[in-house]
């Protein structure tokens, strides 16, 4: 079932306005935190975190085809929006909030064409692997970024490595009212989460730090805070578009789009599961699209659906799109009313608060499980890890598409092929590899392919053929079992007939067996004849008279 704003409002029911209710406070509590950190992890002036967090919600729970999905700022598509922009201006320049928010349209309008023509299927060709290998290297590059307002002095290195380098060759200068506030944020938060989960840690670490700088005066110690925050509800004006910058931007807008979208989908198709609802992939694009789009119009930036928020507010109880409205409104609110009361938070906290938000990201287990089922994936996944964090995050998303591509390639360039034997306990036809006692019969070599045929991997099958004939020089007749074969394209039917010539040439015969319909009908296309097609095995050593 589809959901759209009249999907949900007109049949509402009574009784899910309480958790509805209870789910838009508890987020609207953890959004406003997290989107000014997400908002200075980007590059961005705090505030528009806010912006970001308040108007996308809105729209999207007007469209899109989740009922508890939460949209906002999240931490990898902040980090990608600083890897995209801060190479073209200075973070948090006037030149770099246009950028920020003409980024955020060119999102919206990739996303929402892709709704609109049904193409949520691209998305597919991003293995698992490189999403996790990416993800996981990523919440390094956040981490480490955040180090310069752990120790509270500045640090030019971008890459972690480098950072943590700066860091301790100028441990001396450390701020250790700095450090101090972080450690006390981290251990806050992760006490909340665990002892009482249903309070909001991250804004109980946000009140600590306001307190404390004020108590104690830390910012005339050198503690570094966030200021001035402007009040007010955000207007509305139109992006600066130019082509230039349109051009510059469109590989952060399509990589954001891409991960984005399935950050997003991933979790809402969680959601659905325990709810028994239906989520559509192209409603999810057209959803996202038209809440980044919406947004540009207010000064924020890329968002998508939030695993963490969105988890909070299931488990909160919401049960429609409500529950995001209500989240918008008390944002509205917050920003209509309460800007001023975030002037004496200290960088350090929102650091602790983007940290904590990032660390489970970071998933060695999948990569060691990876590993342990098919060494192709685990390697595309350090692979896609190494290059992300060693190069860049935009680079390495791209090296780990490149490197799952390469060995989807190669695995189809030389597929699995198996030499058959009978086994009589099982009464079918078996890898003589797998089972040694598998009966090979005199004169007959015959060999499984376990992929498409087509015009990469036809010499490496032509291969095969010729090393089982060199091992067996008594062989009369080939067999070829094509039940692996799900497609043949038309330079692999003329290899085919070319294999037929070479071994009547050697008083051979060529035999095709259990050939599916789609490969039957481009052969029959091909001039062969209904005979020379067997349907089994056994009508192939039927019609040699051989058992």
């Amino acid at each position: 079932m589809k959901s759209s704003w009249l999907d949900w409002m007109r049949p509402y029911q009574k009784e899910h306005l309480q958790g509805d209710i209870s789910a838009g406070l508890i987020v609207a509590v953890m959004l406003i935190p997290q989107g000014m950190a997400y908002a200075m992890l980007a590059g961005m002036p705090p505030v528009t975190g806010l912006y970001a967090a308040a108007i996308p919600i809105l729209i999207y729970a007007m469209i899109g085809s989740s009922r508890q999905l939460a949209v906002g700022p999240v931490a990898v598509v902040s980090l990608l929006v600083f890897a995209g922009v801060s190479p073209l201006a200075e973070p948090g320049s006037g030149e770099y909030v246009t950028l920020a928010v003409l980024l955020m349209l060119m999102v919206g309008v990739i996303q929402l064409l892709m709704g609109v023509f049904r193409l949520g299927f691209i998305t597919k060709f991003f293995s698992h692997a490189v999403i996790s290998g990416f993800t996981s290297a990523a919440a390094i590059v956040i981490a480490f970024s955040q180090l310069k307002h752990v120790v509270g002095i500045p640090l030019e290195s971008s890459q972690p490595a480098g950072a943590a380098t700066e860091a301790v060759m100028q441990f001396s200068s450390w701020n250790w009212a700095a450090v101090g506030l972080s450690a006390a944020g981290i251990a806050m938060i992760l006490a909340a989460k665990r002892f009482i989960p249903m309070m909001p840690g991250p804004l109980a670490a946000v009140l600590l730090g306001i307190g404390t700088v004020i108590w104690f005066n830390l910012d005339g110690g050198g503690v570094s805070i966030i200021g001035e925050v402007p009040g007010g509800l955000p207007a509305l004006s139109l992006p600066s578009v130019t082509g230039e910058a349109a051009l510059a931007l469109l590989p952060t807008a399509l990589t954001i789009s891409f991960i984005g979208f399935m950050e997003s989908f991933a979790m809402a198709k969680v959601i659905a599961a325990k709810e028994k609802q239906y989520v559509s992939a192209d409603r999810e694009l057209s959803g996202l699209g038209a809440a980044n789009i919406g947004g540009s119009f207010f000064g924020g930036f890329p968002v998508t659906g939030g695993f963490s928020r969105s988890a909070v507010n299931y488990d909160a109880g919401a049960k429609t799109p409500l529950a995001s409205v209500i989240t918008a409104v008390l944002l509205l609110l917050t920003l209509q009313f309460f800007t001023g009361a975030f002037y004496y938070l200290p960088n350090a906290i929102l650091a602790s608060v983007i940290i904590v938000a990032v660390y489970k990201l970071i998933d060695w287990r999948e990569a060691i499980a990876l590993m342990k089922l098919r060494r192709a994936d685990g390697a595309v996944w350090l692979i896609t890890f190494a290059a992300t964090l060693l190069i860049g995050v935009e680079q390495g998303i791209f090296i780990g598409i490149g490197a799952s591509l390469a060995v989807f390639i190669w695995s189809s360039a030389y597929p699995h092929t198996a030499e058959l034997g009978w086994l009589e306990e099982s009464g079918a036809y078996r890898n003589v590899k797998r089972y040694p006692h598998a009966e090979e019969a005199e004169g007959i070599f015959m060999l499984r392919i376990d992929a498409p045929l087509y015009f990469a991997n036809a010499a490496f099958v032509e291969s095969k053929i010729e090393e089982g004939l060199k091992a067996r020089p008594q062989t009369k007749q080939v067999i070829l079992d094509f039940s692996g074969v799900n497609s043949i394209d038309a330079v692999a039917v003329h290899e085919l007939e070319s294999w037929e010539r070479m071994l009547r040439d050697r008083e051979m015969e060529l035999k095709i067996v259990d050939m599916k319909g789609p490969v039957r009908d481009i052969l029959r296309k091909a001039g062969w004849q209904e005979n020379r097609l067997y349907l089994t095995m056994q009508d192939s050593y039927q019609t040699a008279h051989i058992y």
